[in-house]
């Protein structure tokens, strides 16, 4: 019987008298990366923990390759690699030395240790630094020998919660592209609170807000049900508001400036070619126009009044 890789049931979890998560419901049966996507304190690190053994939960169950992660921890620990937001790096060690350290603490076999150690080094581009103390390590290396110590055992899934936290953006890029690699043969669970990092990486997202799940569903279906409302356009020349009403398709107006108006639509996606050309006839004078992307509190609060359409 093939099992899940990742199966949560029901998952809840108290903080003193305050439930940090409640009803989480996630499963996972194929290869490729998961999103979790939720603004900081929503319930993200405290669900990985759960999901990686780090942390009891107050109620429901979690199956990694269907064994009971309570019932079984070290088995299921066996196929799970982790990065915490903060990695657990020892910089007093060599690059070798600590992922000698990890294999050893996943219990692998003394024969397999080394060459395991060589071709997670080679995966994360870090092969040329084996002897190197990680205290002299860039941020973006760390963040590679953080992500060689999670698949070192080769694990069914990798958990990586906020992995590009604190690095510049060609380091971002370089990272990204590891965690690609790494997810064409095992499922990789990503965590973060800037939605264009899961969209940029992830296939699948699942959106968390004040501890339940807002939305479970492909990237795609995300996309199309968050089509951007109003574009935001700058004119030198700005007509009153009852023209730009006058226009198909717009429903409302706001003057963020003078000259800079906010303008919604009512899905409509030929809308800024009608703006263009009201702007070119009637010499309002376009500088710029941009759809406006919602911001991640408008998507949560709208995802909270529509849970119907979450699975």
């Amino acid at each position: 019987m093939n099992h899940a890789i990742v199966k949560i049931e029901r998952l809840s979890h108290k903080y003193s008298t305050s439930w940090a998560i409640r009803d989480i419901n996630i499963e996972i049966d194929k290869n490729g990366i998961v999103g979790l996507l939720g603004s900081n304190g929503a319930g993200k690190s405290t669900t990985m923990n759960i999901l990686c053994g780090c942390l009891n939960q107050t109620e429901g169950q979690v199956f990694i390759g269907g064994i009971d992660m309570r019932k079984d921890p070290e088995g299921a620990k066996r196929l799970i690699g982790f990065l915490p937001q903060n990695a657990p790096l020892y910089t007093d060690l060599t690059v070798d030395e600590y992922l000698v350290y990890c294999a050893n603490l996943r219990k692998m076999p003394k024969p397999d240790i080394r060459p395991a150690v060589e071709i997670a080094k080679e995966r994360c581009g870090i092969a040329h630094f084996s002897g190197r103390l990680i205290r002299n390590l860039s941020g973006g290396y760390r963040q590679r020998v953080g992500i060689a110590q999670a698949i070192i055992h080769r694990p069914r899934l990798v958990v990586l919660d906020e992995p590009t936290n604190g690095l510049d953006p060609n380091q971002i890029i370089e990272v990204r592209a590891l965690i690609r690699e790494i997810a064409a043969d095992r499922a990789v669970i990503f965590s973060s609170h800037i939605l264009s990092e899961v969209q940029v990486l992830c296939k699948e997202i699942k959106m968390i807000d004040n501890g339940r799940i807002v939305f479970s569903d492909t990237m795609d279906a995300f996309n199309n049900y968050m089509e951007p409302h109003s574009v935001v356009t700058y004119l030198d020349n700005p007509p009153k508001e009852e023209e730009l009403l006058s226009i198909p398709g717009i429903t409302r107006t706001d003057f963020l400036t003078e000259k800079n108006i906010r303008l919604y639509f009512n899905g409509d996606q030929e809308i800024t070619e009608r703006i263009i050309d009201a702007s070119v006839a009637n010499g309002w004078k376009m500088r710029e126009i941009s759809l406006d992307k919602s911001s991640l509190d408008e998507i949560f609060a709208q995802l909270s009044n529509h849970n119907g359409r979450t699975k």
